[in-house]
Formats: C-alpha cells, structure tokens, sequence
C-alpha cells in the first residue's frame, strides 16, 4: 500500500509514544424516528448540560492519533477521490469500542479485483473498522487447487491441496494495520467445486464416499487453520465452520433442524455425500484444528423467519451442547421496513438464551430506489438498528453477548466494478464519500455507545 509509506513514521511515532488518545466526540444529534419495538434512546441516555467557562480556551494540541490520520489523507493529495470526510473525525469503531468489533467486507469476485488494490478502499477500511471479512475469497472454490489435488493423486497422496495467494496479502495487511478477520467460510453447499467430491479429483469422477469426503475435510480444514495461525497469529479471530444448512421449506423432515437437501444450483453435495450429520462433523473437525483463541460460528440468512430461527436455534443447541460451537452469525440482508425491529430482537435474545456469542455478519440495508427520500430512510433504519443492538448486548445490560458486526461493503459503485455495480446498501457513495446512513450511524454510535454510562 504504498500511501501508507508517506504516513509510516506517524504511526512509529505514535506506536513508540504509546499514545492512543480520542478526538472529541461530534456534537450530539437528535436521535432517529423510532421503529414500532424499540425503546427511546433518551431512555437510555441521559443528557447533562454544563455551563460554558468564561475563559477562552486554549486550542488543545492534535494527538498522535489525529497527526497519523492527517499524514494519512495528505498522501491522497493526488487520489482522484477526496477522502477528507472519511478520514476526518471520530472513527465508528472507537465509538462502539467496548461493546463488539465493527466490520466491514472487502468486495472483490477475484484477486485481481479485490479491495486489497485500492488504497483509498484500505485507508477508509483501516479508519472506521477493526474487523473485516472477504466476500468471496475465503470459499473453498478460491481455495482449492484441483490440478495439484490431481496431482497430489498421482503421487500418491489423497489430501486436497490449497493455494492461498488470493488471501495472503490481505491477511499480510491485516498483521500490519492491527486489523483482525472473520473467516468466512468452511462448509458451504455453494462456491464449493464440485469435483471435490469426486474420486481422483476428476470433474467426471464418480462420487466418493462419506469416509473418504470426511478425510478430504478434515484435511482441508487443517491446512487452512494452521496457514492462517502459523503465519498470521491472531488475525482470523473467528471462522464460519458452516454456512446455511438449515431449509425450513425443503430440508430433510427427518433432520431435527431441517437439513438442507439443495439449492438453486442442485442437491447439496456435503448432504448428499456425507449426510444430514455433516454440520456436526464440520464443527467437529473445527474444533480439533482451532486455535485456543479462535471462535467457531454457523452463519445462516434469514434467522427472524420464526420456523428458521427455532431451527437454528436447535442445530446450535445440539452442537453447543458437545462444546463444538462458540457463536452464532446472523446475516443481516433487510430493507428498510423489514423485518420490524422489534423481530430482530426477539431473534437475538432467542439465540442469546444458549450462551453463545452472537454477530451480525453481513448486514446490507437495501432501498426501493436510489432517492435522497430513500437514503433518509436507509439511514434511520441503520440508525435504528445499532440503537437496538446497544441495548440488547450484554455491555449495554442486555442478555446478549455480541462480539461482532460487519456491514457486508464499504461502498456503493464498487470502485473495480463501475457502473455495473448498482449496490445502494452501503455507508459510502462510489465516490468514498459518507452517505447520510454514515451520518447517521455516526450519531448514533456517539449517543448510545460512547456516551453510555456502563
């Protein structure tokens, strides 16, 4: 990231310094219009107001922090893009920090479109967020090698192999910036090669079968953790073992938590080949590679739907009944109307009565059209969400303990993807600058998280 380079002895000095001193929270905002379920924020935050002194005061001196992030958005002096409003101000990590990590997902279909490549897309990321998520790069058809696996065949040697220089310099810039990651994912019935289930590794192989599909797992599973944890310690701080397994519409009925059997792409080949226990020996093969420090999560979409959610909930329990799981990732694809707030939170404290951690994993808020009418909308409903989540965590005095949200990208009009891209559901304009959802967020985060006497 060569930028960065201009900055670097900031961020030395600021390291060696010890220094990690917080600008001035943003004037207070009057809070969103709430939605039918959810508390006032004034309930929850009582304002002070404080008599002014009479002496002119004196300008306070920039921090080590605030110096860094000037040094930063000077390097971008020749960007095509001004970052002056992104870079600026009180990040939206450190206004939610104590309460759960935020998130953001670095968009990219392939290593050569992938966020990695824009400087502004990083410095933007590494400002507001301590967490991130590759959208695509992490599945196994990314990972999986099927000319070596073929080749490994020949010499002899059954396990599959794994190629990982589509994620090594993301996980390189992760350790330098001090940015950890969600592993996303493991198992999945989609972006899954199929010729990973055949003999020899052929595309016309026939299917193995559940033994030697276990094995080829297992080993899966144990090179990508122990890349991950011997080269980049403390960076993946969590994976999604498993990723939408449960179909409360055309799962397996003889499956206590409703087994997915296909998907629009065709039958569900972990099903297929290792059968309905495939989650549970995922989870179980996890468990036995993972670090000490590393959490293990199902992810699944649409977990307000009442018969999804007690599946879920099921398949979870079993599991964490073994000691197998650690948490639960909720996606988070809602529009701006639904579901209610008032189904998420019933949701989250529905999950949140098995101890596990909870994340909100890719949330995406999505509008009608791309109106300023519209983005209003999207930005109280944002707004309304992190409210919801404040009070529902634990650190807030609710009974859930979350430990993660991530907004599934940084910005509408992907900056490698042009004007094909006509994502609307981000914080961000094609153009890097903050959206009213930002704004909005931003205020709230300052109103109900930072200023929250704990």
């Amino acid at each position: 990231m060569g930028k960065f380079k201009k900055a670097a002895w900031v961020l030395a000095a600021c390291l060696l310094a010890g220094c990690a001193s917080q600008e001035k929270p943003e004037e207070k905002a009057t809070p969103p219009v709430q939605e039918t379920g959810t508390p006032s924020p004034t309930e929850a935050v009582q304002a002070t107001v404080t008599p002014e002194a009479t002496a002119t005061p004196v300008p306070e001196e920039p921090s080590e922090e605030e110096l860094y992030w000037q040094g930063v958005l000077e390097s971008f002096s020749g960007s095509k893009y001004d970052l002056t409003a992104a870079l600026t101000g009180t990040a939206l990590k450190d206004l939610c920090n104590g309460y759960f990590k935020l998130g953001v997902g670095l968009t990219g279909s392939s290593y050569n479109n992938l966020a990695i490549h824009s400087d502004e897309y990083m410095a933007v990321t590494k400002k507001h967020f301590n967490s991130v998520t590759l959208t695509n790069l992490f599945k196994p058809s990314y990972i999986l090698d099927q000319a070596q696996s073929k080749k490994n065949m020949a010499e002899g040697n059954e396990e599959p192999a794994l190629e990982f220089m589509r994620v090594e310099e993301v996980l390189q810039w992760c350790m330098d910036n001090g940015v950890q990651m969600r592993g996303h994912t493991i198992v999945w019935h989609a972006q899954t090669p199929d010729w990973y289930f055949r003999e020899g590794y052929e595309s016309d192989g026939a299917y193995v079968d559940r033994e030697t599909m276990l094995f080829r797992l297992d080993s899966y599973t144990r090179q990508l953790m122990t890349y991950c944890q011997e080269n980049f310690p403390g960076v993946v701080y969590c994976w999604d073992v498993v990723n939408e397994a449960v179909d409360p519409d055309k799962g397996d009925p003889d499956s206590f938590y409703r087994c997915r059997m296909e998907s629009d792409e065709g039958p569900n080949l972990w099903y297929q080949v290792v059968g309905d226990d495939y989650v549970e020996q995922a989870f179980r093969i996890a468990r036995k590679h993972a670090a000490e420090d590393v959490a293990l999560f199902y992810n699944d979409f649409n977990t307000y739907d009442t018969r999804k959610r007690d599946c879920i909930y099921n398949l979870c329990k079993a599991l964490a009944d073994e000691g197998l799981i650690d948490g639960i990732g909720m996606q988070a694809y809602w529009s701006t109307g639904f579901p209610s707030v008032a189904i998420i939170e019933t949701t989250i404290k529905k999950f949140a009565e098995l101890g596990l951690e909870i994340q909100i994993t890719e949330m995406s808020i999505s509008i009608d059209e791309a109106t300023e009418e519209e983005f209003e909308k999207q930005a109280k409903r944002y707004s309304s969400i992190f409210y919801m989540l404040s009070y529902l965590d634990e650190e807030g005095g609710g009974p859930a303990n979350i430990t993660s949200v991530t907004l599934f990208g940084l910005m509408d009009g992907y900056v490698f993807y042009g004007d094909s891209d006509t994502t609307t559901t981000r914080l961000f304009d094609k153009n890097f600058q903050p959206k009213p959802a930002f704004n909005e967020t931003k205020k709230m985060l300052e109103i109900a998280y930072k200023n929250r006497k704990k």
